[in-house]
């Protein structure tokens, strides 16, 4: 909006990128403050006009929506919404329900549309219905003592009137008995009921006839009865005017009844007390709904375990327990291959499954004093706040597994899950509750890793290093944008004579954190997280530019460039498209350049690679078949494919380099290996060539070329004149 000044809210804040809620689109308020209308309509009385009710509720939902952008969460502006609505006459416990529901459900998705760029979480959403709920119970509470107030005013206005009024102000006073939805009572000094309004027998399910002569202490359970006579003493030794608590009672119907008392003494015109009055307000729903959002805040709603706010706490209370040597014990459960079931069956069904998993895991935690918790998605925690020790828990952890395996049939499908566990159990001195529930997630996906379906105890080393890939798989993208990442190269050499034939490009990471990293260190996380993409084309774009600089300087002289690429971005669709791409902006001719790919990609036989081959093939690139070897069944494929290069590894090559004479086994294997593919016409390369003697006997076997330690370490690019030079 132009002209508008800084100290006046602009539509966007320039620092958070939220939307202001007094410029919010418009029509998009007035729908949501008109279903909200419709929603509390009918359940109270409401003294406006639908225009103003529509205006008035507009104002409390852009409220909402500024304590749902706000930076931290509003707890005031949350409850004054709600009480803004208990002011206007909107008290039922029904309208608060369907208010709740409401805002839960659709408040975020109307912030979501009007501000995109600011995605809600669920905890603030949470945070918010909480403190309108809060609200509304004690704008409520303070509505009825008021109008308690008002009722007990009457009552004393009616004895302390002039005598020639006494008719009519006991007229007054009977009708406002007679007709009142609070219960009213009087009761004597000695604290008995001497008559009853109707609206008592309703409200506590008893004939006016029973209530009658009644001790009013009874009509409150035994746990709140002392509640209720301390409050009375009060007034009776005039030591307070009037007293106002809350009682429960359990009627006849085994109903619970929730009911907030105040009372009031009366005295003659002496100023002698002669009898209280007492009025009785059913908050039950108050009450039941207040519970249900204590249990909201605390439980996980599709299963009813206690969900991550439970789990904290229950936690922080197990840490803190005496004496120092007790221990304690996480069970973290993770359902495996719950996604297909969810993609292949639907979510009803997945939804269902969770359910009876929640079911299983929780009779059997409740059973040995244990909590069960739901963590989001398939994921569970099961805390033991005191065991007897890692043998005791890995029982526990063992029947909890075969429990979630049991078959369960859910909407004619009869399923059988399985769960992969990390387990931690330790003594509880020196741990806080993130630390504990961290190691847990940490040896869960271990458990994972390492094949499912089992339990994996924790083990701090092996965690400090997993705790090491995802930080290093999490500040990936982050460091190829940062220039962390750079390229040497090393030296292939004909082993008949030594000489360089090639140089073959190696990533690095200058991490700063965990130093220089060889490619082993990160690639495998690279593909995992999909980086491998980007990061294969750096390094394809890098050696390209790097060979197109040798070719300009070294003519006929410039050394070929071997480039490896992983299995996911060889098969990645548009990988031809770039490389092309890649080759024009570079200039280098395809020429000079081989690529290395693995076996196992060549022999897909989902992904047809043959179109990929041939077209790189035209371009003038070769392929360099990596780890070949590995599967003799895909071997025959190779004859189809424009390739003409082979790389070998592997701990039988290695092993070649023992000093004695090698393992007849281990010289077969590489013997054949080579044997296959000179029969397939392709040139063979070692990788992994650490010693002059792996050399030697590889030149015997007819091995063309090979890279390694003992061929030469590897070199900057700045440096690789000198390398050819030395080779010279």
């Amino acid at each position: 909006m132009s002209g508008t000044s800084s100290e006046e809210s602009p539509v966007f804040d320039g620092e958070r990128g939220r939307a202001d809620p007094n410029e919010v689109e418009t029509a998009t308020v007035v729908d949501f403050a008109r279903q909200w209308a419709r929603l509390v309509i009918g359940t109270s009385y409401v003294p406006m006009a639908r225009p103003e009710l529509w205006k008035f509720l507009e104002e409390r939902t852009e409220r909402l929506l500024a304590a749902l952008w706000a930076e931290h969460h509003d707890d005031e502006r949350c409850a004054e919404a709600a009480v803004d609505l208990v002011r206007a006459h909107i008290v039922a416990p029904e309208a608060l329900r369907r208010s709740l529901r409401l805002l839960g459900s659709e408040l975020p998705e109307l912030a979501s549309r009007l501000a995109p760029e600011t995605p809600v979480e669920p905890g603030r959403v949470n945070e918010l219905t909480a403190s309108f709920g809060a609200g509304f119970e004690r704008a409520a509470q303070d509505r009825v003592l008021a109008e308690q107030g008002v009722i007990q005013q009457a009552v004393l206005n009616a004895r302390d009137a002039a005598e020639e009024a006494l008719r009519s102000s006991e007229a007054r006073f009977r009708a406002v008995f007679t007709s009142s939805a609070l219960g009213i009572a009087i009761v004597g000094l000695d604290g008995v009921l001497q008559d009853v309004n109707d609206s008592m027998t309703v409200i506590f399910g008893i004939p006016r006839a029973e209530l009658v002569g009644r001790d009013m202490l009874a009509l409150s359970d035994s746990r709140w009865v002392e509640v209720l006579r301390e409050a009375d003493s009060g007034l009776l030794d005039e030591s307070t005017e009037q007293f106002a608590v809350d009682t429960r009672f359990t009627a006849p119907d085994e109903r619970t009844v929730w009911a907030q008392v105040s009372g009031a003494l009366v005295k003659d015109s002496e100023g002698v007390p002669e009898y209280q009055v007492v009025l009785y307000a059913d908050v039950t729903d108050r009450y039941l709904l207040q519970e249900e959002l204590r249990r909201q805040a605390t439980h996980d709603p599709l299963t009813g375990l206690a969900n991550r706010t439970l789990l904290g706490t229950r936690m922080d209370e197990a840490l803190r327990a005496v004496p120092a040597d007790r221990r304690v014990g996480i069970c973290y459960l993770d359902l495996d291959g719950f996604k297909t079931i969810n993609d292949s069956l639907g979510h009803p069904i997945g939804d269902d499954l969770l359910r009876e998993v929640a079911n299983r895991v929780n009779a059997l935690a409740t059973s040995q004093g244990a909590l069960a918790a739901r963590m989001g998605g398939d994921e569970f925690v099961v805390l033991v706040p005191d065991t007897d020790g890692s043998a005791g828990m890995l029982r526990l952890v063992e029947r909890l597994l075969d429990e979630i395996h049991r078959p369960v049939r859910i909407g004619g499908h009869e399923l059988n899950a399985s769960a992969s566990a990390g387990v931690v159990e330790q003594p509880v001195a020196g741990v806080d509750a993130d630390q504990l529930l961290r190691e847990a997630d940490i040896t869960l996906y271990r458990a994972k890793d390492e094949g499912k379906a089992q339990w994996v105890m924790f083990d701090a080393e092996r965690n400090a290093a997993a705790r090491r890939r995802f930080r290093m798989s999490a500040t990936m993208p982050a460091a190829l944008d940062n220039h962390e990442f750079f390229v040497e190269y090393l030296p292939i050499r004909r082993l008949s004579d030594g000489s360089v034939i090639a140089l073959h490009a190696a990533v690095r990471w200058d991490h700063p954190e965990y130093g220089e990293l060889d490619a082993d260190d990160f690639v495998d996380l690279a593909e995992e997280t999909g980086v491998i993409t980007r990061l294969g084309d750096w390094l394809l774009r890098q050696a390209c530019e790097h060979a197109s600089r040798w070719v300009r300087e070294l003519g006929a002289d410039a050394p070929l460039v071997t480039v490896d690429l992983s299995e996911r971005h060889f098969r990645d669709p548009d990988l031809v498209s770039r490389f092309k791409g890649i080759l024009a902006e570079t200039q280098l001719p395809a020429e000079q350049l081989r690529l290395g790919v693995p076996e196992s990609a060549l022999f897909d036989e989902v992904d047809d690679p043959v179109d990929t081959v041939e077209i790189v093939r035209e371009l003038g690139a070769a392929f360099v078949v990596r780890d070949f070897g590995a599967r003799y069944t895909g071997v025959r494929r190779l004859r189809e494919l424009p390739v003409t290069s082979v790389r070998i590894s592997g701990e039988y090559l290695k092993r070649l380099s023992e000093p004695e004479h090698p393992d007849p086994l281990d010289e077969h294997l590489v013997g054949s290996v080579v044997s296959a593919a000179h029969l397939l016409g392709m040139t063979v390369l070692a990788d992994g060539v650490d010693t002059a003697r792996q050399g030697d006997r590889l030149r015997a076997m007819n091995v063309y070329a090979a890279q390694g330690q003992h061929v030469g370490e590897p070199v900057s690019a700045m440096e690789v004149g000198e390398l050819l030079g030395e080779g010279a």
